[in-house]
C-alpha cells in the first residue's frame, strides 16, 4: 500500500497536499480499498468556507456511503469535475488524478495537527 511521504493525513483517511496557501484533498489508498468500487462523489460546497472536520461532501461506493471531512479549515475553491463521469479514478489513482477538492487554507496552524506518513501508517497498521 502506498502512503506518500509528501502528504498530510487525517484519522478519517483523507489526505492533504499543500501547495502554498492552497491544498488538494482526497481519500487515501487505504480508504478507497475499504470502500470498494467508488460509484459517485457528491460535493455541493464549492464556494463555501468550512471549519476543520466539517463535512464537505460524500463518497458513495457499492457497499456504503461515507461523509468526507475537512482536514483543515478552508474555502472550497474547486471540485475535480472528472469525478462526475469517472468516480472510479479514485480507486485507480487516489493520490493523483483522484483528488476531490481544492481549497484555500484559512488556518495554517491546523496543518500541524495532521498526521505525517509514518503516523498514518501506524494508524492503519501498515
Amino acid at each position: 500500500m502506498t502512503i506518500p511521504g509528501n502528504l498530510k493525513y487525517t484519522k478519517d483517511h483523507e489526505w492533504l497536499r499543500v501547495e502554498g496557501n492552497e491544498a488538494f484533498i482526497g481519500v487515501t489508498e487505504y480508504a478507497q480499498g475499504e470502500l470498494g468500487d467508488i460509484v459517485f462523489i457528491e460535493v455541493e460546497t464549492v464556494g463555501e468556507t468550512l471549519d476543520k472536520e466539517e463535512t464537505f461532501g460524500t463518497i458513495e461506493a457499492v457497499k456504503t456511503v461515507s461523509d468526507m471531512f475537512m482536514p483543515v479549515a478552508g474555502e472550497i475553491l474547486e471540485f475535480n469535475e472528472e469525478l462526475e463521469a469517472t468516480p472510479e479514478i479514485i480507486n485507480k489513482d487516489p493520490y493523483g488524478k483522484g483528488w476531490i477538492v481544492k481549497i484555500k487554507i484559512t488556518n495554517t496552524a491546523q496543518l500541524d495537527e495532521l498526521l505525517d506518513a509514518a503516523a498514518y501508517k501506524t494508524l492503519i497498521g501498515a
